[in-house]
């Protein structure tokens, strides 16, 4: 009876083996999976412990993580794998975690549909191809998924998010950056109730905010650099309801109205990129009063009137170049006739032709806007059929000495303001508006409102006997009668105040009537005969200007004036009798002139050869600075002492050009203006000749600093002055693509060669555009591409096809030349180093390879090898075979800009931003741009602020430490 017992436990005991057994053998369908990806990476030569046939046994697979017998986890992130996923993958129903990041899988991403346990998926940086419709049904429990940098759907137009993600009511965090995402922006994202993080950004995406957004939870919001043909544009008012928003990044877009008040008062704003789109307007004074704001980025737009002071922002962190504020420096107020007209501006819309056009502090400049010219006070306002809707700002009444006030046939609406405070008013057309009573207390024949249909004008009023300041027109219209008491209206005359009439006379007679017919004759007679007279000497005077020429000419150049055409530039040439035969079939000669300068008008900026054979000693071969595939460039001075640079052009070149086309192109390049570009002056076009001018850059091109510096007894480039060309170059390009979208903008020439130094080592980009000027020959593209063969891009070496990331090789390629001292195609070099690109991709496999293919001539350190790490990622990043895996100009910036800032010299302050005076001759010009130095650094920004995401992302696999966390950070600074 004692075995009974015994025979039991050993029973109980043989039972519970075999559970425990059956427990710990792994589901067969989860199984499958794992042996079909394990074949698919390459076997266990890349998962050496993936052995036998129970993944969750003991021992468990590296690599996965198991509850019982299932898997729930796969944790294969940086693990350097290429193959494809199983399309089965969601046979593992189980699975609560994926992370696939800093991998190479490739082929169409399986579809997770029915993984209601999933929680969060990690798959950026994969060459997946397409995602299918179903991907995102069932995933109820997902938190995050971050799918950045995928070409999903690529080859046949991009994707849409589908309606499934609507019901994924646990979703934190949604990133998918990069991935070829197409239409709108839908709007259940905003209703998703627990949705915090959305990044977006460098997709396709088009169409403007969805209004709803202002009821979103969102803590990030990253929409910028969108990369299609139409960008996201509209307002950015749902965004300011926001209340919990931190971090918005809309740069590289195409958004436009006014930046809302309401987004400077949310309390958690602290890191907020607008750059680079067409908002205008003031910058809200609720910024100002932010205290959590650290980071606030608005340069080229089309903003307008006084930067604030912003005192808690570094120069670092608050950029704001390429606007159109009355003053560079901040709290600085503008005057009051500027701000009563950006008041009048606001009211009616901000039209962008207007919002263009009246930029800086001198309003007298502006279009429809006409001065006294002895005191620069606004005393006409003209602008009639231009499509203006909105209000009449009641600032306009602090226009003090305003005469005209000419708004007819626009789409004003509202009540017009009391403008019987003007007292120099003397006309105000506002006919064919929708104005509102009342109507202001003004003096017969001042107001005309007729075609308001709004205001009771039916019946005529009884016209008023004229006055002296007040003349009835001839052909008068309908007109409002004030009320009887009669205001005091004069018309200013600044030179002589005792010539200002207080009281308006009052006459009803015949004889005042037949006075003022007789007087209007007699004076048209006069004007017929002045003019006629007037036009005699101009044509005298231009034949006289046609036939002298003067060795002694200066060329001073200006952008144009008040009611110029905005594209219209002036060329001021010295009255010592300068060829002006060639400039005045493009423009027109103006009389009356400052201190004898005489201004000749043209569109096309065109300057006489003769100047330019002037200043450069008739082409000498002295003054030779350069040559290159498009021509031979001469230093040209000027009688002041300003030198400039005028490149003669090769005539097999642009031989082909149609005459209007080469100068369209210029007109565009024209306009092209940065801080780090430079800058093309003017142009000349002579018979065969075409000539290009530029401002001079003294110390030459970055590619004699690199490789002739010891021939040409100059000192080596040091890690700060290597670092900073390198961001100059980079801002430069980034602004370039920031205008691709509007005139195809991309360099397709860039080189070390290419790279200009001032003076203090500052770098600017040159000829940009020329291979867009050059013929399209054979011969042409054969002498370009024998002076760029080492930096072509390889898609545009098969395909003859450029875009913005072509530019982008090219820059990794001088980074590459600035870190090794190397050209970037060197055949006096041992066979495996000719090429730049390959031998220097093949060092980075090697901490020691990589110092020792450093520059010698640079002094380098533990601490200055670790940044030099972090360039040579760049580099390596840049240079990447294929374009779409190439950064944009702006994260290059991004990673730059904090080594720059590390190894400046401490007494080296930052510096501020330039602004250049529109009425500047050419010489100040040129002082002022050479003498500036800019800089508007970044600071480095993270990609994802949950932990989780945090711990587990990448942007590239093994990076060194310090490299930028994505490549949606800022940019266009």
């Amino acid at each position: 009876m004692a075995a009974l017992p015994t025979i039991a436990l050993l029973g109980a005991a043989m039972l519970q083996f075999i559970v425990l057994c059956t427990q710990g053998a792994t589901n067969p369908a989860h199984v499958s999976v794992l042996k079909e990806l394990l074949q698919n990476v390459g076997g266990q030569a890349k998962l050496p412990s993936w052995v036998g046939s129970d993944p969750c046994g003991s021992p468990i697979w590296d690599h996965i993580q198991c509850e019982g017998d299932s898997v729930i986890g796969l944790q294969l992130q940086n693990l350097k794998l290429h193959g494809e996923l199983p399309a089965t993958l969601n046979d593992i129903a189980t699975l609560e975690f994926i992370a696939l990041q800093g991998n190479s899988f490739t082929g169409p991403l399986p579809s997770f549909r029915g993984l209601s346990r999933l929680q969060t998926a990690y798959l950026d940086f994969q060459n997946f191809t397409s995602i299918p419709p179903d991907f995102f049904q069932g995933l109820s429990s997902l938190t995050l998924l971050s799918m950045d940098y995928s070409p999903l759907n690529k080859s046949s137009g991009g994707w849409s998010l589908p309606t499934d993600v609507a019901h994924l009511q646990k979703l934190s965090t949604l990133s998918l950056t990069s991935t070829f995402l197409v239409g709108p922006i839908p709007s259940f994202l905003a209703t998703l109730p627990n949705l915090q993080y959305l990044h977006l950004a460098y997709n396709y995406l088009s169409g403007s905010i969805p209004a709803v957004f202002s009821s979103a939870n969102l803590v990030s919001l990253q929409l910028n650099n969108q990369v299609g043909r139409i960008p996201l544009s509209g307002s950015i008012a749902p965004i300011a309801e926001i209340q919990s928003l931190s971090q918005l990044w809309l740069q590289v877009n195409s958004f436009s109205g006014p930046i809302p008040e309401k987004l400077g008062e949310l309390l958690s704003l602290t890191d907020v990129r607008l750059n680079d789109n067409q908002l205008v307007g003031p910058i809200p004074s609720s910024f100002s009063a932010s205290t959590a704001l650290s980071t606030f980025y608005v340069q080229h737009n089309h903003l307008d009137g006084a930067l604030p002071e912003m005192p808690s922002l570094s120069p670092a962190n608050f950029t704001y170049d390429g606007n159109g504020f009355c003053s560079d420096k901040r709290g600085v107020p503008c005057t009051q006739e500027v701000e009563a007209l950006l008041g009048f501006l606001g009211g009616v819309g901000y039209p962008m032709d207007l919002a263009m056009s009246w930029t800086g502090d001198d309003a007298c400049a502006w279009i429809g806007i006409t001065c006294d010219p002895s005191k620069k006070a606004v005393i006409t306002v003209n602008l009639p059929r231009r499509n203006l809707v909105g209000s009449l700002s009641n600032l306009i009444l602090n226009l003090t000495y305003l005469q005209n006030l000419i708004l007819n046939d626009n789409n004003l609406t509202g009540a017009i303001p009391p403008l019987s405070s003007l007292r120099f008013l003397r006309h105000v057309g506002l006919q064919n508006n929708n104005f509102s009573a009342p109507l202001p207390d003004l003096p017969p024949g001042v107001l005309n409102v007729s075609g308001n249909p709004l205001l009771d004008v039916s019946v005529s009023p009884p016209l008023m006997s004229p006055t002296k300041n007040n003349p009835v027109p001839v052909s008068t219209a309908l007109h409002h009668t004030p009320s009887a008491e009669n205001k005091s209206f004069v018309s200013p005359d600044f030179s002589s105040p005792s010539n200002v009439i207080r009281e308006n006379g009052h006459s009803s007679d015949k004889r005042s009537v037949a006075g003022v017919v007789a007087g209007s004759i007699t004076g048209a007679l006069c004007l017929a005969f002045l003019t006629a007279t007037l036009l005699f000497f101009v044509v005298k005077k231009r034949k006289k200007y046609s036939r002298v020429r003067s060795p002694n000419s200066t060329v001073l150049m200006h952008p144009s004036g008040a009611l110029d055409d905005p594209d219209t530039l002036k060329l001021t040439l010295s009255n010592r009798s300068t060829d002006l035969g060639e400039t005045s079939q493009a423009g027109s000669m103006r009389s009356g002139g400052v201190d004898g300068v005489q201004v000749v008008e043209s569109g096309n900026l065109l300057i006489s050869i003769q100047v330019l054979r002037n200043v450069t000693d008739n082409f000498s071969q002295k003054n030779i600075v350069g040559k290159g595939g498009f021509g031979v460039v001469y230093k040209g001075e000027l009688d002041d002492g300003t030198k400039i640079a005028v490149k003669r052009m090769q005539a097999s070149v642009v031989s082909s050009k149609g005459l209007q086309e080469f100068q369209s192109e210029i007109a565009v390049l024209t306009r092209v203006r940065h801080r780090h570009l430079v800058s093309l002056l003017g142009y000349c076009i002579h018979g065969n000749e075409r000539l290009l001018a530029y401002e001079y850059m003294p110390l030459g091109p970055l590619s004699q600093h690199l490789f002739d510096y010891v021939n040409l007894n100059l000192p080596p480039l040091t890690i700060m002055r290597r670092f900073s060309i390198a961001l100059d170059v980079a801002r430069g390009m980034e602004y370039l693509h920031g205008l691709a979208h509007e005139a195809s903008f991309i360099h397709r020439d860039l080189k070390s060669s290419n790279i200009l130094l001032g003076d203090d080592y500052r770098a600017k980009v040159s000829d940009f555009g020329l291979v867009r000027l050059a013929s399209e020959d054979k011969t042409s593209i054969e002498t370009r591409l024998a002076g760029t063969f080492g930096y072509l891009a390889p898609e545009y070496a098969v395909t003859g096809r450029v875009t913005t990331k072509s530019d982008v090789f090219s820059f990794g390629v001088v980074l590459m030349e600035l870190i090794t001292g190397r050209k970037a195609l060197d055949e006096t070099a041992p066979e495996e180093s000719v090429h730049l690109v390959a031998w220097f991709r093949r060092m980075c496999a090697n901490l020691d390879d990589l110092r020792a293919a450093i520059d010698p001539a640079i002094e380098l350190t533990d601490e200055s090898f670790q940044s030099m790490l972090i360039v040579a990622e760049l580099a390596r990043h840049c240079t990447n075979r294929e374009a779409w895996q190439r950064p944009d100009m702006s994260h290059a910036v991004n990673v730059l800009s904090p080594l720059v800032e590390k190894w400046k010299p401490a007494e080296v302050d930052g510096e501020e931003g330039i602004g250049i005076d529109l009425d500047m001759t050419l010489p100040q010009a040129l002082k002022k741009w050479q003498a500036y130095e800019g800089t508007a650094t970044s600071s480095e920004s993270g990609f994802l602020t949950h932990s989780d995401l945090e711990n587990t992302i990448s942007s590239m696999p093994s990076r060194p430490a310090g490299f930028a966390d994505s490549f949606t950070s800022n940019d266009g600074r």
